[in-house]
C-alpha cells in the first residue's frame, strides 16, 4: 500500500516582546568640547622701569589672587617726580592764598575810597582766577605722580592663573610692555556646538532678553578622562551664542562651571583644567508619558509591530526621537501592550508568532 505523508508544519517564529510602560523623561542633548577661562588676557606694564622683584606666584602655572603684586618696578624715579610735584602744590597754594588776601585788601581799599561798582580787573579776579587755575593742575601732576608710583606695583586684575610668564628680575621694561599671559579661575566656560534641531529638545530661548545670562539655565554634566580615571563636574547654560554656523548648521552654547580649581568635598577629582576635553550631556525638557523602546521595536520611520493574541499588527506611532539604541515615542500605544523587538524578514499583516518571555520596556 502508498505510504501517506503529511506536510511539515512550520511553526510560527519565536520573537521576543517588550511590555509597554510610560514614564516621565528628561530629554538631554549630547556634546563635546573644551574647557576654555572666561577671560584671558596680558598683564600689562603701564609705566617703565626696572623690575626689581617677581613674586614666587607669577610663574607658569601659578595661582594668584586679585590684588596680589605680581611684579614691582624700580620705584626711585617716579618717588622723586612725586616729591617735586608735592613742592609745585604746595608753592600754589602760597601763590593763590596770596591772591585771595590780595583781593580781600583790593576790596576793602574801594569800599573806602571807590565809588559805583568796582571792575573785576581792580578786585584781582583775574588774577585769582588764574592762581586757582595753576593749583589745581599743580595738584593734578601730583595726582599723576602718585599714580605712577602706584603702578609700580603690578596687581593682580582677578583671581586667576599665570599661563606663560615673559619678565624676571632686571630687565628694563617700558610702558604697555606684555609681562605675562593670564587667565581667571572664578569660573570655567565651555562652548558646546549642537545641531539646530536639538535645539527643540532644550529650555532655551533665541529671543532678545534683558537679561545678560539666561537664568537658571539648562543643566550640564561635564564627563572627561583624567589620570586614568573619570570624573563628572556639573554647571549650567548661560548663553547661546549669536549665529547658527551655515557650514555645519552648528549654534554653539556655553556652559559654566564655577570655581573650577576648587578642591571637592570627596578631594579626588582633580580641578578642570583649562584646554580638558569634555563630553557633555546637556539637561532637556521633561516628557510626562514617554514610552521608551529598544530601537529595534521600530519598522521604518514611525511604525511597530504589536503583539495581541499571538498575532503581529501594524501600529502608527509618534516618534519624538530616536538615537542608536532606543526611541522615545509620545502616543499611538497603551501602557500593558506588547511590541515586537525582533528582526522579522517578512512580516504579514495578523501573522501568527510565539512570544518569548517578555522583558520591560523603558530606561531600566
Amino acid at each position: 500500500s502508498d505510504v501517506e505523508t503529511t506536510p511539515t508544519k512550520t511553526p510560527p517564529p519565536l520573537i521576543r516582546a517588550v511590555n509597554v510602560r510610560m514614564e516621565s523623561l528628561e530629554l538631554t542633548v549630547a556634546a563635546q568640547g573644551t574647557v576654555e577661562p572666561r577671560t584671558e588676557s596680558d598683564l600689562i606694564a603701564q609705566v617703565s622701569g626696572q623690575v626689581v622683584e617677581v613674586s614666587p606666584k607669577f610663574a607658569n602655572g601659578g595661582f594668584f589672587e586679585k590684588g596680589d603684586v605680581l611684579i614691582r618696578i624700580d620705584p626711585r624715579d617716579y618717588e622723586l617726580i612725586l616729591a617735586t610735584a608735592n613742592v609745585e602744590v604746595t608753592q600754589a597754594q602760597v601763590r593763590y592764598s596770596q591772591e585771595q588776601e590780595e583781593s580781600e585788601v583790593a576790596k576793602a581799599e574801594w569800599s573806602k575810597i571807590g565809588e559805583g561798582e568796582p571792575s573785576d580787573l581792580v578786585l584781582r579776579k583775574p588774577q585769582l582766577a588764574q592762581a586757582r587755575a595753576s593749583l589745581d593742575a599743580a595738584r593734578a601732576r601730583y595726582r599723576m605722580a602718585e599714580l605712577s608710583l602706584e603702578r609700580t606695583e603690578v596687581r593682580a586684575p582677578f583671581d586667576g592663573r599665570v599661563r606663560s610668564k615673559r619678565v624676571d628680575v632686571g630687565q628694563v621694561i617700558g610702558p604697555n610692555n606684555p609681562l605675562g599671559r593670564i587667565y581667571a579661575v572664578d569660573y570655567a566656560e565651555i562652548r558646546l556646538p549642537i545641531p539646530d534641531p536639538e535645539l527643540k529638545y532644550l529650555n532655551v530661548s533665541l529671543y532678545r532678553s534683558d537679561q545678560i545670562e539666561i537664568v537658571d539655565g539648562p543643566r550640564v554634566d561635564l564627563h572627561a578622562d583624567f589620570a586614568g580615571s573619570r570624573y563628572t563636574w556639573t554647571g549650567r547654560v548661560v548663553r547661546v551664542e549669536g549665529e547658527i554656523d551655515p557650514l555645519t548648521r552648528m549654534i554653539n552654547l556655553v556652559a559654566r562651571v564655577d570655581d573650577p580649581y576648587g578642591v571637592p568635598e570627596d578631594a579626588v577629582r582633580p580641578p578642570l583644567v583649562v584646554g580638558l576635553y569634555v563630553e557633555a550631556d546637556i539637561g532637556g525638557k521633561i516628557v510626562d508619558n514617554a514610552i521608551i523602546l529598544p530601537r529595534a521595536a521600530l519598522r521604518g520611520t514611525n511604525r511597530v509591530l504589536v503583539v495581541s493574541d499571538e498575532r503581529l499588527y501594524f501600529r502608527d506611532v509618534v516618534v519624538l526621537r530616536t538615537d542608536t539604541e532606543r526611541v522615545i515615542i509620545t502616543s499611538g500605544l497603551k501602557p500593558g501592550e506588547r511590541v515586537c523587538i525582533s528582526p522579522l524578514d517578512v512580516v504579514v499583516e495578523g501573522m501568527r508568532v510565539r512570544s518569548s518571555v517578555e522583558v520591560e520596556g523603558g530606561t531600566g
